[in-house]
């Protein structure tokens, strides 16, 4: 028997709105100077509220892209952390803090890799199932309780939010103009459901 759609309101909600916070962290990336690609967004290296397992680039402008775009890519998968590996030139960084990238991704690299992820989120919101979107998954923030589908990509939306306020606030406090990081009440083009 073949899955049926989830509600068509349902997911066309839920694009609109994952849309828009990939859409605020998009308009925060091409906003970025050079001059801020590597700054740190904060500037104690050594706060012990970060986890340890962390890399010391973590604060970084940059990084704080790369790793929204990771775990965005990684929780639209569903995957395990150990399955999955995210495209080349990036590597997984964060289960080892000696594990670190040769370099600073770029600007180009990474709005790339957003485009790439923006269209692989909706094509899995146009493609969610009610079957899909109440399958268990398993991941170590859910301290061994299971959680649906649906609710990691609720996660997984206040995650792009939360780290693209928080480059927008950066940027903003650095004289970025306001128009340049403008919020996005819904995502710039139409669900494909």
């Amino acid at each position: 028997m073949a899955e049926q759609p989830m509600e068509t309101t349902l997911r066309t909600a839920l694009w609109w709105q994952f849309g828009a916070a990939i859409d605020v962290l998009k308009n925060a990336l091409v906003a970025c100077p050079a001059s801020l690609w590597k700054e740190r967004l904060w500037s104690a290296p050594s706060d012990h509220s970060l986890p340890p397992w962390l890399p010391p680039e973590f604060a970084h402008f940059w990084y704080i892209v790369y790793h929204t775009l990771f775990w965005l890519d990684l929780y639209l998968s569903g995957s395990r952390e150990e399955d999955f590996a995210p495209p080349a030139p990036f590597i997984w960084t964060e289960g080892n803090p000696a594990v670190s990238p040769e370099r600073p991704y770029t600007k180009e690299e990474l709005l790339v890799y957003l485009v790439q992820i923006r269209q692989k989120c909706q094509t899995t919101i146009a493609d969610l199932s009610d079957e899909k979107a109440h399958q268990q998954v398993d991941y170590p923030w859910t301290e061994g309780k299971l959680v649906s589908y649906l609710e990691l990509l609720l996660y997984t939306m206040r995650h792009v939010q939360e780290h693209a306020a928080q480059l927008s606030l950066f940027l903003g406090q650095h004289g970025i103009p306001d128009e340049a990081l403008d919020s996005v009440a819904r995502a710039k083009d139409a669900p494909s459901i």
